[in-house]
C-alpha cells in the first residue's frame, strides 16, 4: 500500500489531474457561493424591528398599568446588603473604577456595586480554589510554604480580574467607535450644513450610525439627551470625551465648545476633523500591518519551515530509502 501510494505520488498525471479536480471545485463553490448566500442583513433588521415593537409594546403596557419604568440596572438585593454591610465603598470604592465603568458602557449604581462586589468575591474564590487544587487535587510535591505562595499569588490574580475584563471590554468599545467615528462626523456635517440644529444633527446621526457601531449611537443618544436638559452645552460635550476618552472625540468637542462660545463656523472644523480622524483611523491599519512579520516570525518558525523541509527533503528521503 505504501509503496502504491509512493508511486502515484512520482506520477505527474495523477498529480495533475489531482491538481485538475481541485482547482475545478474550488471555481464551482466560487461561482456558486454567492447564489448560495443568504440575506443576513435584511434577516437581522427584520429580527431587530420584530423586537422592537414587541419591547415597545411592552413597556406601553407596563406605563398603562402604573409600572415604574427604570432606564438604569439597580443592584441585586444582596450585593447591595454585601457591600453596605462591609462598607466596601470606603475601602475598595476608587473614582478610577467609576470612569473605566463609564467607559466600558455601564451607567449607575447598580453595575458599581456589582464591580466592588466581585471585586471581593474574586480574591477569596480564586485563594480557596488554589488551596483545593494544589493540596486536595493535585499533589504537586511542593514545599508547604510553596504552595501558600501560589495560593496567594491566585489571590492576587483574583483581585485584578475585574480591572481586567473592564479593561478589555473598554477597548473593544473604544474600538468600535474609533472604527465609525469619522462616517458619523461626515454625516454630522451634512446635517449641521443642511440646517439642522446640533441637538436635532446628533439625534439623526445616532439612527443612522447604528448599523456600524452600537457604542457610538449610544453615546450619541445620550450626548442629545444631556444637551436638551443640561443648562451647559459644554458640560454634555465634555461628559461625552469622558465616557469614550478617545483623543478624536476629545478634539471635536472642544471644536464644539469652541463654536458655541465664539460663534466659529462648525462646518469647517467638523470637515477638517473628519479627515484628521480617518488619517488616524489609516494610520492604526498601517501600524498594525507593519507589526505583522514580527508577530508571524515565530509561527513560521514552528510551522511553515518543517512543513516546506518536509515537502522539499522528503522525495530525496524516500529516493535514499529505496537506494539502500
Amino acid at each position: 500500500m505504501v509503496e502504491l501510494l509512493i508511486d502515484k505520488l512520482h506520477d505527474t498525471n495523477f498529480i495533475v489531474t489531482v491538481l485538475t479536480a481541485i482547482a475545478a471545485m474550488a471555481t464551482v463553490i466560487t461561482v456558486a457561493m454567492p447564489y448560495l448566500a443568504n440575506d443576513n442583513l435584511a434577516r437581522r433588521m427584520k429580527a431587530v424591528a420584530l423586537e422592537r415593537n414587541k419591547i415597545r409594546a411592552r413597556e406601553r403596557e407596563k406605563i398603562a398599568r402604573g409600572e415604574r419604568v427604570v432606564l438604569r440596572s439597580a443592584p441585586k438585593p444582596y450585593m447591595q446588603a454585601i457591600v453596605e454591610k462591609l462598607n466596601l465603598k470606603k475601602h475598595l470604592g476608587q473614582d478610577e473604577a467609576r470612569a473605566t465603568l463609564m467607559q466600558a458602557g455601564y451607567r449607575g449604581q447598580g453595575p458599581y456595586v456589582a464591580f466592588l462586589f466581585f471585586r471581593m468575591i474574586a480574591p477569596i474564590a480564586m485563594f480557596a480554589f488554589a488551596l483545593l487544587y494544589i493540596f486536595v487535587i493535585v499533589e504537586f510535591g511542593w514545599p508547604t510554604m510553596i504552595k501558600i505562595a501560589v495560593a496567594l499569588a491566585a489571590a492576587w490574580l483574583g483581585m485584578k480580574v475585574p480591572h481586567l475584563f473592564l479593561k478589555n471590554l473598554t477597548k473593544r468599545r473604544q474600538q468600535s467607535i474609533r472604527r465609525a467615528f469619522p462616517d458619523s462626523l461626515d454625516l454630522l456635517l451634512i446635517c449641521v450644513e443642511s440646517g439642522m440644529s446640533i441637538e436635532v444633527a446628533f439625534r439623526r446621526v445616532s439612527q443612522e450610525i447604528g448599523t456600524q457601531s452600537i457604542p457610538l449611537a449610544e453615546e450619541f443618544t445620550l450626548t442629545t439627551a444631556e444637551l436638551s436638559y443640561l443648562q451647559d452645552r459644554r458640560t454634555a460635550y465634555d461628559n461625552l470625551a469622558t465616557r469614550t476618552n478617545l483623543d478624536g472625540v476629545k478634539a471635536v468637542c472642544t471644536a464644539l465648545v469652541q463654536a458655541e462660545r465664539y460663534g466659529t463656523p462648525l462646518g469647517t472644523a467638523l470637515r477638517v476633523l473628519a479627515q484628521e480622524n480617518r488619517d488616524m483611523r489609516m494610520a492604526d491599519a498601517e501600524k498594525k500591518a507593519a507589526g505583522l512579520p514580527p508577530k508571524l516570525t515565530v509561527p513560521m518558525i514552528l510551522f511553515f519551515l518543517p512543513v516546506l523541509f518536509v515537502v522539499i527533503l522528503g522525495p530525496a528521503f524516500i529516493r535514499v530509502m529505496e537506494l539502500r
